[in-house]
């Protein structure tokens, strides 16, 4: 792979001293980044591509912490959590596999083009998502959506994961890994979580399930089995340093404390759970418990977008708001949660998230030179690009994305896929999708 350096970017290395370097280069050589720092210092090794990245931030690539890949944009709509479930169930009674790679090659360039390298999808078929995935160059964390409930047999297996671990995990050069993936309380027998926690030990994977997203159903999960969500996945022995946890909208405070004292890591999605009408995640209190909390879209069928940028100015945004704290979630705790808090929650910190020397090169570049980043001040601490980041920043700044050090987006474009093909046959399917779940409408159940 050619070595390249960028130089005279703005770097936001999101190292632990959150290291801004004003007028910085950084040099990649096999996918991983060699040297970094001030520009004037830096010695370009012979033959190496050189990138002028004046007038652009150069930052770690951003992570989605959860996600669901989907075609159903804008079609299950008004309706809070418990009413919308038996609506988006119909998805995955129409699912094909052909339905399956065309919902992930769109959301996956989506995300790529918004600037996010990383994405944990929890979805179907996930075979055909990690070849999106390769078509496109993204790191991508498969968590297939298992449920073995009776009446719940529209989803994934458990032997389907298995199948999916031995086939694809660690594989198109460790981009793609495979977790245990648990639909729901109301969805997954105690033999599934047992068989999770045996498989997570067993084959050194994660664990990925939803968590006390909505009250009601926080409610029902307890007049139902007797005990509150966490305490029901405790007691199936899930929790611990290897799960991601999404949502935890309703946790009180023993059951922060329980999530920190177990290393379980929560993949916070703002958008989603405030359009689900689900409510606000106590991240203050789950961050200063020492929970790590990464950032997470949902997917497009209950947020409609997938950019991490508006995810990171919401997130801060709804914390101010309803707290009446102008001062909760700052932007480079914001920042930190989109990077290398998210690369943490799923395990990745070593090799993602940050800008250092070892890493790899999972990069983003920012255009600053548009009228909606302008005018930029930079010291040490960030200036006012660290708050325009969170606050102001879109995927109309994307410039540049690298993953492994392989350009996958440039000028806003991608390298690998044609655009215009990837939405016209996303167009195509998603009628057809759309239409097959109309026909299937009487077929819907509740969650209970």
């Amino acid at each position: 792979m050619p070595a390249f350096a960028l130089r005279h970017a703005v770097i936001f290395t999101v190292d632990p001293e959150n290291r801004v370097i004003a007028d910085g280069t950084l040099v990649v050589e096999d996918g991983i980044i060699t040297w970094l720092g001030d520009a004037r210092e830096v010695v370009i090794p012979e033959g190496c591509e050189v990138i002028d990245a004046q007038g652009q931030a150069l930052l770690p690539g951003l992570v989605d912490c959860h996600s669901h890949s989907s075609l159903m944009r804008g079609v299950t709509e008004n309706m809070p959590l418990m009413d919308w479930l038996p609506w988006y169930q119909l998805e995955h009674r129409a699912m094909t596999e052909a339905f399956a790679y065309h919902s992930a090659r769109l959301c996956y360039l989506e995300a790529l083009q918004s600037g996010t390298t990383c994405v944990m999808d929890m979805f179907r078929f996930m075979d055909r998502c990690a070849e999106a995935a390769g078509d496109l160059g993204l790191r991508v964390q498969l968590a297939p959506y298992v449920a073995d409930k009776p009446g719940k047999d529209f989803f994934s297996t458990r032997e389907e994961n298995r199948k999916l671990i031995h086939s694809h995990h660690e594989t198109q050069n460790g981009r793609i890994r495979v977790w245990m993936g648990l639909e729901h309380l109301f969805y997954c027998t105690a033999d599934a979580y047992r068989e999770a926690a045996q498989m997570s030990r067993e084959y050194g994977v994660g664990i990925h399930t939803h968590c006390s997203e909505q009250k009601e159903e926080e409610q029902a999960v307890q007049a139902e089995m007797g005990h509150r969500s966490l305490a029901m996945l405790d007691h199936y022995g899930i929790l611990g340093e290897r799960t991601l946890l999404a949502h935890c909208v309703w946790l009180n405070d023993e059951e922060i404390a329980r999530v920190a004292d177990t290393g379980t890591s929560i993949a916070h999605c703002p958008v989603s759970n405030a359009k689900l009408a689900s409510g606000v995640a106590r991240v203050p209190e789950m961050l200063a418990a020492g929970v790590t909390v990464g950032l997470g879209t949902d997917g497009p069928v209950c947020n409609n977008s997938l950019s991490m940028f508006e995810e990171m100015k919401f997130a801060s945004l709804i914390q101010k708001a309803t707290r009446l704290d102008a001062t909760a979630l700052p932007a480079d705790q914001i920042l930190r949660m989109a990077t290398i808090n998210g690369a943490k929650a799923l395990g990745l910190d070593s090799e993602i998230g940050s800008l250092e020397v070892g890493k790899k090169a999972d990069l983003l570049l920012l255009d600053l030179e548009r009228s909606n980043l302008a005018p930029v001040a930079v010291n040490e601490q960030g200036g006012n690009l660290l708050w325009n980041l969170v606050f102001a920043a879109s995927p109309a700044n994307v410039n540049s994305v690298w993953v492994d050090g392989r350009r996958l987006i440039q000028e806003g474009a991608p390298t690998l896929v044609n655009e215009q093909v990837v939405v016209a046959d996303a167009q195509r399917q998603g009628l057809a999708l759309h239409e097959a779940c109309r026909k299937l409408a009487h077929t819907r159940t509740s969650m209970v």
